[in-house]
């Protein structure tokens, strides 16, 4: 009978924080721990087309899951991942990156091994991996069970990161399987906390109108069905930024629309922008979100929430899990909130779709009478996430985005990864050519997993994103053209898709009809005008354009 070892003890813990799926590619030093992965009945190996793709892969299936795994080998698999991780970093999803490395003893006599920069030092690459991770260790046989432990519960306490190297001899090392179950919870400092709730009671009496602004670390810290519950019992102003779309109901009254700084509509920066006091709850503003930095909300009428400190006015509270904060905050507004929901008024009917030309307006307008409850949409940086913030999203519906790294190409891969981590929810991927461009290997790991995105291929000849922002004309937001719906045949031998190719709205809604529930993955090729943006994205690409 085989021993239990490091590795399997990784594995187990990798299990018990929700992760069943390990993303990666085989390389020769993580061979034989991959033999242990293969051998863990409730752990899949997830063999991607390349290592950028596994960590985008691993970025959207922690979104969905809360956490997520991603396996590569020593120097140069590590070194093509790190874009996705650094990703994973700055918009805080815990993606656990564990590294096979070459055998302690070749390391320590400092042998030119191959991918190594043969200089004999080992530690190049994870003194990298530090500025993008919040915890790294490199695991001995002495270390593993307390260092596994440590990084893994840092990580997920952050919502970023972790790296572990894991030498090959290492992993086979025996160790003794996790006595009990990994506890990470932080507990709140119960002196903050009263202070906290005591300043927030402070503000909020007397206040006529108060409003709710959200974004992505509320849904990072799993806060949504908190929120949630709070909006149906206490009705109020409410909206997120962006990143955080899909966090809150859109259908309940409350909703104000998607705030965006100066770029918002009127309604909604006065519902909330103007509320005598505003409640923030995990909200970082960045350029792209705000239309670059004009959010207008004061400080000394705001109730900051973040994730593990908040603020009110000048005073800072430490030491306070998002969870906890907004619970005092709830409490208070059971017996405060009764005239809160001021200035709220229904939300409008999605308009009906023209039928003259295929454009911005109608693909949108055509978007909004397809996504239904329990979707999960990812929407790509640029016309695809403008587009998307303009509309009203079902309930249970799920947006993935990701403006503040911003990395073309990310979202394909990461829809794979989003619907490994739930099956049962239908994916929709909309992606603009140039973007799909960089990832579109993963089409192939898609077909060959028996998924069924539909995906849309919003073909407007190059980079319209950036020729919104600079160089209308120039060469460099060129690409090569694509024959698009002939891809799924050349990445899979056994190629099982619907492929469209729409260039007028009424081809647009029979293409949308006949993938709403297809069992295949459906690819849909939308034709637009290179110089047709969202009303959205132009007054953000303005902005941008001003602050170089």
């Amino acid at each position: 009978m085989k021993s239990y070892t490091v590795g399997d003890y990784l594995l187990t813990r990798l299990q018990q924080i929700g992760i069943n799926h390990l993303f990666g590619v085989p390389g020769d030093y993580n061979l034989h721990f991959l033999d242990s992965v293969i051998a863990q009945p409730e752990l899949t190996w997830v063999g991607c087309a390349n290592e950028l793709n596994a960590a985008y892969a691993a970025d959207g299936y922690a979104r969905q899951r809360g956490a997520a795994a991603l396996l590569t080998t020593f120097g140069v698999g590590e070194l093509s991942a790190v874009n996705g991780i650094a990703g994973s970093y700055a918009e805080y999803l815990p993606v656990i990156h564990i590294v096979g490395a070459p055998v302690q003893a070749a390391q320590q006599e400092g042998r030119l091994l191959h991918h190594t920069l043969g200089d004999g030092d080992f530690g190049h690459f994870l003194r990298m991996y530090q500025e993008v991770t919040v915890a790294s260790s490199v695991l001995t046989a002495q270390n593993a069970a307390a260092e596994i432990d440590r990084v893994l519960c840092c990580a997920l306490r952050e919502r970023r990161p972790g790296y572990l190297l894991l030498a090959a001899n290492v992993a086979a090392s025996p160790l003794a399987a996790p006595p009990t179950q990994l506890s990470w919870q932080p507990l709140p400092d119960t002196q903050q906390l009263s202070a906290f709730r005591d300043a927030a009671e402070s503000l909020l009496t007397g206040a006529r109108t108060v409003s709710l602004l959200a974004d992505f670390l509320a849904d990072r810290a799993q806060q949504q069905p908190r929120l949630s519950q709070w909006l149906r019992q206490i009705p109020m102003p409410f909206s997120t930024l962006l990143m955080g779309k899909s966090l809150l109901p859109e259908t309940l009254a409350g909703f104000a629309g998607t705030y965006c700084g100066a770029a918002s509509e009127n309604r909604t920066r006065q519902m909330i922008e103007l509320s005598d006091v505003i409640i923030t709850a995990g909200v970082k503003y960045t350029d792209s979100i705000t239309a670059g930095f004009s959010q207008q909300i004061e400080a000394a009428k705001t109730i900051d929430i973040g994730l593990h400190s908040c603020r009110i006015g000048g005073r800072e509270f430490s030491n306070i899990p998002m969870a906890d904060a907004l619970e005092a905050l709830y409490q208070l507004a059971q017996s405060m909130g009764h005239d809160w929901q001021q200035g709220i008024i229904a939300p409008p009917e999605p308009d009906t779709l023209p039928q003259e030309e295929l454009n911005q307006q109608t693909l949108w307008q055509a978007m909004q009478h397809f996504v239904r409850p329990g979707d999960t949409i990812l929407a790509e940086q640029g016309t695809a996430a403008f587009g998307m913030a303009a509309l009203r999203l079902p309930e249970d519906t799920r947006l993935i985005v990701q403006p503040l790294w911003g990395s073309i190409g990310y979202t394909l891969p990461a829809a794979f990864g989003a619907q490994l981590a739930a099956r049962k929810r239908r994916v929709i991927l909309i992606i603009g050519d140039g973007s799909a461009q960089l990832t579109i290997q993963e089409l192939g790991s898609m077909l060959r997993d028996g998924l069924n995105p539909v995906i849309f291929i919003l073909n407007n000849d190059g980079y319209t994103v950036e020729r919104a922002i600079h160089g209308a004309r120039q060469p460099y937001n060129d690409i090569a053209a694509w024959n698009w719906t002939k891809l799924t045949r050349a990445l899979s031998l056994d190629e099982r898709a619907k492929n469209f190719r729409v260039t007028r709205p009424e081809q647009l809604q029979a293409a949308m009809a006949a993938a709403a529930d297809s069992p295949q993955l459906t690819l849909i090729e939308v034709v637009l005008r290179r110089d047709d943006v969202p009303p959205l994205l132009q007054a953000v690409a303005e902005a941008l354009e001003s602050a170089q």
